[in-house]
């Protein structure tokens, strides 16, 4: 099999634990003696252990990574994508803007009323609409007609808050959660559907273009800015409220990173520099691999066992068979986080999720402890091989270390279920990152949550890259 994805040994944290959970009740059954217990658990967190040595090889694989995927395509494992985004929002930005996030069975609609520096949202609307199934099979002209009817009706009901400049286009950010190949910051093909969705007609075609095409059909007049996926929303909003932000991580049911890169350092562009020398990249980095990854037999067993052996591998595309089956049950970051916070003195939160979700009817004190220390071995496993990949980053751009007479703040935006809700896993990644930094480096690194990236920073990025940017600065002078 070779080399695992970090996706699986990160995002898959839960089921692993549930895994192992299960390998170690089942060897319990069998031996039935704690004993073996104990060994099993010794061996887990042997094979689990990221010293800081160890996280530095990481970062370090990463670092590597980055430039030989910015230097050509295809020469890395990290897709290193460009975005064309590069011109972040700064906050000055006015007016009212739409975002559609189209990534499953439902999609939303949304407008933004920007405010400026001294209101910046002053107030967002959305709505959410499901998919019809056969629609998620039928034609291409079926599927946008349907979307563009939805945003239509949507954009009939605009308040008299939402005031659009006579003379002016309604302007949107369009997340599209989706492999495509991004030909501009307006356009991209689609490569292949995901998620259930099978339309052979637009695979190949430029998922922007559809969505016009669609809107003149019903009568829209609306432009599309920007073809965003949403850790660069998620950068986008960050941005937004700090200007020291230069990276964006998701941690949820999926895992990716983006960061504003120096567009002179991207050989693999051939274009003018931007006006502002930068550029967004967006690092898919769910496809990284190392040989300095710490994998177990459960990662391995997941991997094999999953749609694309080998390749990333996040929850919603490993399908364990077998006796595996029973993680799906368990690998949702609630079901872990909350058994890894229970300080009940019998650990009545274990036992009421193994009996909920393993059909365990009973279980003893010592079995919950297990547990627990599967919890706590696993998610520090992924807090830490987290802290690594950010870490990475840090360093590809000279932020790693404190410089002579300079203060240089860095900001991570982060989102995503496990970094939101799963509190030991956001602690321990936090400590694991400024234990890589060294004391005097940390204090200018910073963590942030930055959510939405999908609706408001779709809309903040077609803020920011608006039709009309030079006649609002024309009228500010």
């Amino acid at each position: 099999m070779g080399k695992v994805a970090v996706g699986a040994t990160v995002v898959c944290a839960a089921a692993v634990c549930a895994a192992a959970v299960f390998i170690v009740r089942r060897r319990m059954q069998s031996s039935g003696k704690w004993a073996r217990v104990i060994e099993i658990l010794k061996v887990l967190e042997e094979d689990c252990a990221t010293p800081i040595a160890k996280l530095r090889q990481v970062a370090d694989a990463m670092t590597v990574e980055m430039h030989a995927g910015l230097a050509s395509e295809g020469g890395s494992k990290l897709k290193m994508l460009i975005s064309y985004v590069d011109n972040l929002p700064s906050g000055d930005e006015h007016g009212f803007f739409y975002a559609l996030d189209l990534g499953g069975t439902n999609f939303r609609v949304m407008r933004v009323l920007l405010g400026g520096k001294q209101d910046r949202v002053v107030k967002q609307e959305f709505e959410e609409v499901s998919i019809p199934p056969h629609l998620m099979t039928g034609g291409s002209d079926e599927l946008f007609n349907f979307i563009a009817e939805a945003l239509a009706k949507f954009v009939a009901t605009e308040g008299e808050d939402f005031h659009l400049p006579a003379g002016r286009q309604r302007e949107l950010g369009f997340t599209f959660s989706f492999p495509v190949r991004q030909t501009s910051l307006s356009s991209g093909t689609l490569i292949k559907w995901t998620k259930g969705f099978s339309i052979e007609d637009t695979v190949g075609q430029d998922v922007v273009g559809e969505l016009i095409k669609a809107m003149e059909r019903v009568g829209l007049d609306m432009n599309v800015t920007a073809l965003v996926n949403d850790t660069v929303g998620t950068l986008a909003g960050g941005r937004y409220y700090n200007p020291d932000v230069v990276a964006a991580v998701i941690l949820g049911t999926g895992t990716n990173a983006a960061y504003v890169e120096r567009a002179h350092a991207i050989p693999k562009w051939h274009g003018l520099l931007p006006k502002s020398g930068e550029m967004v990249i967006n690092m898919e980095w769910g496809n990284f691999r190392s040989s300095h990854l710490p994998l177990t037999e459960y990662d391995h067993s997941l991997d094999f066992e999953s749609l694309n052996p080998g390749e990333q591998c996040e929850l919603f595309t490993c399908v364990p068979i077998t006796s595996l089956v029973i993680t799906l049950w368990l690998c949702r970051t609630p079901n872990m986080s909350a058994m890894h916070s229970d300080t009940s003195p019998d650990l009545k939160v274990v036992g009421s999720k193994l009996k909920d979700i393993l059909e365990v009817p009973t279980t003893s004190l010592k079995m919950r402890k297990v547990v627990i220390s599967l919890c706590n071995i696993i998610a520090s496993r992924g807090a830490r091989l987290s802290a690594a990949g950010i870490y990475g980053i840090l360093k590809k751009l000279g932020r790693d270390t404190p410089k002579d007479g300079e203060t240089q703040k860095s900001v991570i935006a982060m989102d995503g279920g496990l970094f939101e809700h799963y509190t030991q896993f956001s602690e321990c990644m936090e400590s694991s990152l400024k234990e890589l930094l060294g004391d005097e480096a940390s204090e200018s690194v910073e963590v942030i949550h930055s959510n939405d990236g999908s609706g408001v920073g779709a809309a903040l990025l077609a803020a920011s890259h608006s039709q009309y940017l030079e006649d609002s600065e024309t009228s500010e002078l």
